[in-house]
């Protein structure tokens, strides 16, 4: 398998990450946990100030300083329009600090680590079987999306069309990540893929893009009974269509996922209007997103946390399974005058049906 890219954290180990806490003013009264995450490091701390802080060191090579400090504004912008999610806290004690013209330092270099500091966000997972939960859900979203609108990403990522697919299929033949026998059937499934994923998003003229929170699965939505549903990890934060944010919180089979999606929408469109061509693009992007998550898993091999996550990952049966999948994703974007989502009415499903 092909070593990971990026740089690794090296010695990047708890003392550092304390060392670097306390170079920041934050000092630890000895009670620590670090947190499950694959893409970063991530440590729990308690504060002697009584505060309970997360500290997030980024995967080096991964984005550029201006791409963070652009989540970091996103995710002000929304705490200061009290959409609830976890924001990074101001450092003002450190060297190396830095900031976007006119925002507050909140991205610290140390050594030769970067990281940013929340504040600890309590909850659990979200019931998705509630059709209130996934309403109220539907409205946060809303929220967030017209704070979204309100000015462009510069320097994110843009999760449009077949290009990020594009990428992901480059990288992993160009390194010869698939078995040889396997990659001529994925090639040439993900290259019909990928065609009828740009037209999808070509068929919907005027598509409106804006700022997304870009990896809204249930994981990164914590739930409480007093407050209901906040966001948290905005480290996939994307340019694309307000559709990306909704379709991960569905599953199922059809019957069930038109049912969740109802309940989504009910809520979102009480706040915000949605524009429903957009749902034509959910099997394009979860296409994209099962060619770009081989690609993450194979970039990442090098990271020993890796190989014991996900054994599976790279075997034949992996990729034969991969073909397969595929095989049934171009058959769910067949072409859209053979599918009817933009005429989708609340009523054909009922808000309320198969929950009691």
């Amino acid at each position: 398998m092909t070593p990971d890219l990026d740089r690794s954290f090296g010695n990047l180990t708890p003392e550092f990450m304390l060392d670097a806490l306390d170079a920041a003013g934050l000092y630890g009264d000895g009670r620590m946990l670090q947190l499950n995450s694959y893409e970063n490091r991530v440590l729990q701390l308690h504060l002697e100030d009584g505060r309970i802080a997360v500290a997030k060191f980024y995967r080096p090579g991964r984005w550029s300083d201006a791409q963070i400090l652009e989540e970091h504004d996103f995710a002000l912008e929304l705490a200061a329009a009290e959409v609830p999610v976890a924001a990074p806290w101001t450092l003002d004690n450190i060297k190396g600090l830095l900031q976007l013209t006119g925002t507050p330092a909140t991205l610290a270099h140390f050594g030769d680590q970067r990281f940013a500091v929340t504040p600890r966000q309590g909850g659990r997972a979200p019931e998705l079987d509630d059709p209130e939960v996934l309403t109220w859900i539907g409205r946060l979203l809303a929220r967030l999306h017209l704070v979204g609108q309100q000015r462009p990403f510069q320097h994110r990522l843009r999760w449009v069309g077949a290009e990020p697919g594009r990428i992901a299929r480059d990288w992993l033949l160009e390194h010869e990540t698939l078995p040889i026998e396997i990659a001529p059937a994925w090639g040439a499934v993900v290259e019909a893929c990928l065609s009828r994923i740009q037209n999808a998003f070509d068929a919907i003229p005027d598509l409106q893009l804006l700022r997304l929170h870009g990896d809204c699965h249930p994981g990164n939505i914590l739930w409480t009974p007093d407050h209901g549903p906040h966001f948290v990890d905005l480290d996939d934060a994307v340019t694309g269509p307000a559709v990306q944010d909704l379709w991960m919180l569905l599953s199922g089979d059809a019957i069930a996922t038109r049912q969740q999606l109802a309940c989504v929408l009910e809520g979102y469109e009480s706040v915000a209007k949605f524009d429903r061509r957009e749902l034509k693009l959910i099997e394009p992007l979860r296409t994209l997103r099962m060619i770009h998550h081989s690609a993450w898993l194979a970039k990442r091999w090098g990271d020993p946390a890796f190989p014991l996550a996900f054994p599976w990952f790279g075997t034949p049966n992996y990729w034969h399974d991969q073909v397969a999948k595929l095989g049934e994703q171009l058959e769910a974007m067949r072409p859209a005058d053979e599918i009817v989502l933009d005429n989708f009415k609340d009523e054909d499903v009922g808000f309320d049906e198969g929950f009691k």
